[in-house]
């Protein structure tokens, strides 16, 4: 059985720092640039891109955030597919920036079709993004591992550590970790799953 392996947080943090690093590198190498280029063309883009420098920055940061969510076990990676909706609808704002610059610079009329038409694609992307999102979540819940005894699994009695003498008053706490929590969750997953395919198997 193929299972999925999420790369890890401090992996997902550092390739995404190089990136938003990089990106600042490029903007500002553009900009030395433009005090040695004369083609008009170049001097627009770079005028454009320093207008949606700060819009282009808010993308990546939200982006960035949603990165760092989903790289995070269940259940903490919950809040990574609206975030991520959310980023797609700036990218969708940017695109817009984009067709805008093209109908100033080739004097063309791209900017007011898709203009209308955003009306429609960006809920209809911040849906889907959202339901893909949770969808792969579902999905990474479903291949991980499942500790079940019918399914071959090595089950481990727990022992509650005793309390030394002249300290019984010291009780183990029965709190869960967010781990403990996943697990559970997974397992109702399958156990709901199962049910639900021996029902379509009955009839």
């Amino acid at each position: 059985m193929v299972q999925c392996h999420k790369p890890p947080f401090g992996r997902v943090f550092v390739s995404r720092m190089i990136g938003i690093i990089c990106f600042l590198i490029v903007i500002v190498l553009a900009n030395i640039l433009n005090h040695y280029s004369t083609s008009p063309l170049y001097h627009d883009g770079v005028s454009f891109l320093n207008a949606n420098f700060w819009l282009l920055i808010l993308i990546c940061l939200i982006l960035f955030v949603a990165d760092l969510f989903g790289s995070i076990s269940f259940p903490l990676n919950l809040p990574a597919p609206i975030i991520r909706a959310i980023g797609s609808v700036f990218c969708i704002a940017f695109i817009l920036r984009v067709f805008e610059w093209l109908d100033h610079v080739a004097a063309t009329s791209f900017y007011q079709m898709f203009w209308l038409l955003s009306f429609l694609i960006i809920p209809l992307v911040f849906l889907v993004v959202i339901a893909v999102g949770y969808i792969e979540i579902m999905r990474q819940l479903w291949w991980m591992p499942k500790t079940r005894p019918d399914q071959g699994a090595q089950v481990v009695n727990e022992i509650p550590p005793v309390a030394p003498e002249g300290n019984a008053s010291e009780v183990t706490s029965d709190v869960k970790t967010w781990e403990e929590i996943g697990v559970e969750f997974r397992l109702m997953l399958y156990d709901l799953l199962h049910c639900f395919r021996q029902e379509i198997k009955r009839r």
